[in-house]
């Protein structure tokens, strides 16, 4: 049972979340020689490839910001471009199979630590939180930036 201090409000609870899990996906990330931006990126491209179009409305970047991200993640040799079959003026950004390995550990290790985040609720507090987030989720059209599976 929370104890009366631990009550906050709705919008609290969202921020104060955000601001955890973005402290510990951060913190992976620098420990993995990555920028928060580029482990999202590199997640992202796990299960395909994007346009460039695609990527910045997924993660949310201009279109300069995102390019100046994937030049960087490209110099790093994690990432490649490559010609989009569907348009022929288009690319399509895809991992290489270093960028592949660092994104999969990465992902295990990120996952590992926000896990534990919620360490001290039961089995169907956890789930009753993840089903109201994922309604939050699912109503504001979040695009899918990291999943549970692959």
């Amino acid at each position: 049972m929370a104890k009366p201090e631990d009550q906050i409000g709705v919008v609290a609870a969202l921020v104060r979340t955000a601001f955890l899990v973005n402290a510990v996906y951060s913190e992976s990330a620098r420990e993995f020689g990555l920028t928060q931006q580029q482990g999202q990126l590199l997640c992202v491209l796990m299960p395909q490839a994007y346009a460039m179009g695609e990527l910045s409305t997924i993660l949310g970047l201009a279109k300069s910001s995102l390019t100046g991200l994937v030049d960087r993640t490209e110099r790093n040799g994690l990432v490649r471009r490559d010609p989009d079959p569907r348009d022929p003026r288009g690319i399509r950004v895809t991992l290489t199979p270093a960028g592949a390995d660092l994104a999969d550990r990465f992902y295990t290790e990120t996952c590992r630590r926000v896990a534990e985040l919620p360490a001290t609720l039961s089995d169907q507090e956890r789930d009753t939180v993840a089903g109201l987030l994922g309604r939050v989720i699912h109503d504001n059209r979040v695009p899918v930036v990291f999943s549970e599976t692959p």
